[in-house]
């Protein structure tokens, strides 16, 4: 796990683009998923509804990285307080 953490801390900006093929792979599931149910939705309406679910991924998976950013940020902070006292 930490060296997992110590990449994605290294590669930010890298994580970032990835959310792209996210993004990708959310619409292409969705529209398989709708395909197979039968559902009576005209293909212009399948289409909105797999994009509001690669938008909701999406949007889980930024928040999930700015909760990793603040914990991250708040540790360093934390620690560098108390090797400031240590001192």
């Amino acid at each position: 796990m930490e060296a997992i953490q110590t990449w994605v801390s290294k590669n930010k900006l890298t994580t970032v683009g990835q959310y792209r093929a996210l993004w990708a792979s959310g619409i292409g599931a969705s529209l398989a998923y709708n395909s197979r149910k039968r559902s009576h939705l005209k293909p212009s309406l399948k289409l909105i509804h797999a994009r509001m679910h690669a938008q909701a991924l999406t949007l889980a998976v930024l928040s999930g990285a700015a909760v990793y950013h603040y914990y991250e940020k708040s540790t360093m902070e934390h620690g560098e307080s108390t090797h400031d006292s240590a001192k």
